[in-house]
């Protein structure tokens, strides 16, 4: 049996430039830390004595005997693509809801082959597992996903990853003083919106607007750099929260599903109580939405957000890891 813990992760710059449509041709950056929010998955080789060979338990139970039966596509394409041949049971769980922008998605996949790989005694590497997931995502289930989720997901960390025509990607731990990164996380506000969302659905009408959308996307890709030159220069962070406000304002114009009136008016509140900037989380359309709010100022947003859920939350490094291996008989 193996226990894997996969973190969740908070994009401030540069998504929509990690989607192969823009990347392969312009290369693509993002700036995103994952967070100590986490899915959990417990794997295990399938009791001899049990009437079917799979056993996936999730939001609800499948109980199968071949691969083809999975309902659910990243299980049925994940153990396809690892070559799986005896019953395994499987369990789901999740810190937060799923479609809500957090590359819950992509977390999954990273932990469900990290898992596996674990389970058949395989040692593999976090470049390893981030492009397997990347693969299976893409290629085989056809999601319109980015590549950024997964390779967070893997590595952990406050980073800044450079996606490059070939296909292959850099990750650049990004060494700021821990006083610096306290600043920063003590300026961050996360709200649940409750809107549940499909984010490939909500993506596809993106990836196809990209060959028309260069010149945002172009600035969109810049705005990873000024990020990085305003967390290196001294005094206080302001202009962090007024580049997540623009890179809002210019995400929001990528496709008509990003957002809608009532998210408008969830930011236009967050900014009357004083949040200098934010954005919505993941491809859009629901799920959380990040404010960057003066300290002294959130008890105000809190108060005006008052429907929403706050969730409180630290960063993390860890990226996904074992918390629970035991070897288990045939």
């Amino acid at each position: 049996m193996v226990i894997i813990q996969t973190p969740l992760r908070i994009s401030f710059f540069g998504g929509g430039t990690d989607y192969p449509v823009w990347f392969r041709e312009h290369g693509g950056c993002v700036l995103a830390t994952s967070i100590d929010k986490y899915i959990y998955t417990q794997c295990r080789l399938s009791n001899p004595y049990r009437e079917h060979k799979h056993r996936i338990i999730y939001s609800r139970v499948e109980d199968v005997n071949s691969i083809d039966e999975i309902v659910h596509p990243a299980v049925r394409e994940a153990y396809r693509f690892m070559g799986v041949d005896h019953g395994l049971e499987l369990h789901h769980d999740s810190d937060i809801p799923a479609r809500s922008g957090m590359g819950s998605s992509s977390s999954f996949m990273v932990g469900l082959l990290h898992a596996l790989h674990t389970l058949g005694g395989q040692h593999v590497d976090k470049t390893t597992l981030a492009m397997e997931a990347i693969h299976v995502e893409q290629e085989m289930i056809k999601e319109n996903v980015g590549s950024q989720d997964q390779v967070m997901a893997a590595f952990g960390g406050f980073n800044h990853v450079l996606f490059h025509k070939d296909g292959t990607f850099t990750v650049e731990t990004l060494p700021f003083k821990k006083e610096r990164m306290r600043e920063l996380h003590s300026h961050l506000m996360l709200f649940y919106t409750g809107v549940q969302r499909l984010a490939s659905d909500v993506a596809g009408e993106q990836v196809k607007n990209t060959p028309k959308k260069a010149d945002e996307l172009r600035a969109i890709q810049q705005m990873v750099p000024e990020g990085l030159r305003i967390l290196n220069s001294p005094g206080n962070l302001h202009d962090f929260g007024k580049l997540l406000d623009q890179a809002w304002q210019m995400k929001r114009t990528l496709s008509s599903k990003i957002t809608n009136s009532s998210i408008d008016d969830l930011y236009s509140e967050g900014l009357k109580g004083g949040a200098i900037g934010g954005k919505l989380l993941g491809a859009g359309g629901g799920g959380f939405i990040l404010f960057f709010v003066p300290p002294e100022k959130q008890p105000e947003v809190k108060q005006r957000l008052k429907k929403l859920l706050h969730i409180p939350f630290e960063m993390e490094s860890r990226g996904t890891n074992i918390i629970f291996s035991r070897e288990q008989a045939a």
